[in-house]
């Protein structure tokens, strides 16, 4: 039973109208043919996104546009539900169901506006209502095509921690559920259909695992359930030695590592959420990145790694919306504590720090972040370092959102001679200027930050002096 075990998501461009959707009832139904399988679903391409702006104009008391939402939302899923379920009654379940979660979507955007308060419990709630009206669909689709199939709540399966908006997986208790609530339809021949995205506490409260979280539900299911595979359906054919609309010459991967394409996403590729390999990893199950649109292209696998493999500039990536937080003054230099204290302030305020880097004078330390981040991040600094700042032993807490991460990215780079030096040369024949530096004792990656008007020309240029338009396995 496990051995075969497919975990397939469907991110939403793979389901993003009726059409998209029955592609994906398809792909779902030909694999259930060879084994058992667990699909996971986004919401439709765009909802999320209208969920949280009607949540943020709600807060500040815009009753208009919660009409226009519900409204856009039932004809939207009900005009898909026309097109995929024929039969009158099965369609008569279905908009009941999605019925109940616009009712509840209503009464709590209606509560924020009132109230004209949106807490991370409530919007974790509001953002995680286009799953659930989903994975109906996607179900419904399935039994039109003959197979068994049932909609799944995520947040009866996956039991995560209270950080709301960010939340992380308890793999103990998920995998009890997993096992009392999808291991006995999988058993039976029916395929269930999970809502990606959200998970909820040990009390049931509901919680979001991030943007992109789906991804990251998907594999966080596929190690409950001890699954042969996952396989993540997009919308690009796998993994790309580049981001395409940076450099059209990008080529698709056939195979990376977990370590390789973990550093990817960290960095910014959009192809995967950062968390996603964190729960196969130890495990060792292979995660497939393909697309749905061209389902018979192969993609790209992502495995261990292979032996033999002597590494090697594998791929680039790059991020445009960071911002350079530095805490600098000459006051800082000898302070035992000043890392620890920076670093504790920004695991406080929960940001994602990119990349780190210090003065040799240990006069400046710099922190980039997502902008998103930003706000946050500067507060507790500024609190962590109150006093220093009063006594002008430190002298700023300061900010710079014009700069951009490039990521080189292979296995075991730092035992390459000339890696380094070829980057550092390429970048500096074409006038870019390096901000910052970071290659620690990760082996998978050079970080550089750039102004962010110079991001594409690095990457382009990189590109070409490691060769990686010429083959997809390239090697340096």
């Amino acid at each position: 039973m496990k051995s075969s075990l497919r975990v397939m998501k469907f991110g939403g461009t793979s389901v993003g109208d009726a059409g998209c959707i029955a592609r994906a009832a398809e792909i779902v139904k030909a694999a259930a043919a060879q084994g058992p399988v667990v699909a996971v679903v986004s919401a439709m391409s765009g909802v999320t996104n209208r969920l949280i702006h009607a949540a943020r104009a709600a807060e500040i008391g815009n009753k208009e546009i919660i009409s226009d939402l519900i409204g856009g939302l039932r004809e939207q899923h009900e005009t898909a539900l026309k097109n995929l379920v024929k039969d009158a009654g099965k369609r008569k379940q279905i908009v009941a169901a999605l019925e109940e979660v616009l009712g509840e979507l209503e009464r709590m955007l209606q509560g924020t506006a009132m109230l004209c308060e949106l807490t991370p419990r409530v919007l974790d709630a509001i953002s995680g209502a286009g799953e659930r009206l989903c994975a109906p669909l996607v179900s419904g689709a399935l039994c039109e095509l003959g197979a068994r199939s049932v909609p799944i709540s995520a947040a009866d399966v996956i039991v995560t921690d209270h950080h709301h908006g960010r939340a992380e997986p308890l793999m103990g208790p998920t995998e009890e559920n997993a096992e009392k609530v999808l291991r006995p339809l999988l058993e039976e021949g029916v395929i269930p259909v999970v809502t990606g995205f959200i998970g909820a506490t040990a009390e049931g409260v509901q919680t979001t695992l991030g943007r992109g979280g789906s991804d990251y539900s998907a594999t966080i299911l596929g190690a409950a359930l001890g699954a042969q595979e996952t396989v993540i359906w997009t919308d690009v054919d796998g993994v790309k030695t580049a981001d395409p609309r940076l450099v059209p010459e990008a080529r698709t991967l056939a195979e990376i590592s977990y370590s390789e394409a973990a550093e990817l996403a960290y960095f910014g590729a959009k192809v995967l959420h950062p968390n996603t390999l964190r729960p196969v990893t130890a495990a060792g199950v292979p995660v497939w990145i393909r697309n749905s649109f061209a389902p018979q292209k192969p993609g790209t696998k992502i495995t261990a790694g292979k032996p033999g493999d002597n590494g090697g500039v594998k791929a680039l990536t790059a991020v445009k919306e960071v911002t350079m937080v530095t805490v600098g003054g000459p006051g800082i230099v000898g302070l035992p504590d000043v890392l620890a204290r920076a670093f504790a302030a920004t695991a406080a305020s929960r940001a994602s720090v990119l990349l780190v880097s210090q003065s040799s004078a240990q006069n400046d330390i710099c922190f980039v972040i997502p902008t998103a981040d930003e706000a946050p991040t500067v507060q507790a600094l500024r609190q962590a370092f109150a006093r220093e700042i009063s006594e002008h032993l430190v002298e700023h807490v300061s900010c710079d959102r014009n700069v951009a991460i490039v990521a080189v990215v292979g296995e075991n780079m730092r035992g390459i001679p000339g890696v380094a030096g070829r980057t550092f040369g390429a970048l500096g024949r074409e006038g870019v200027n390096i901000i910052a530096i970071a290659q620690g004792s990760s082996e998978y990656n050079i970080s550089l930050v750039v102004e962010a008007a110079s991001m594409q020309l690095a990457v382009t240029t990189l590109h070409k002096e490691f060769a990686l338009q010429a083959s997809a396995q390239a090697k340096v």
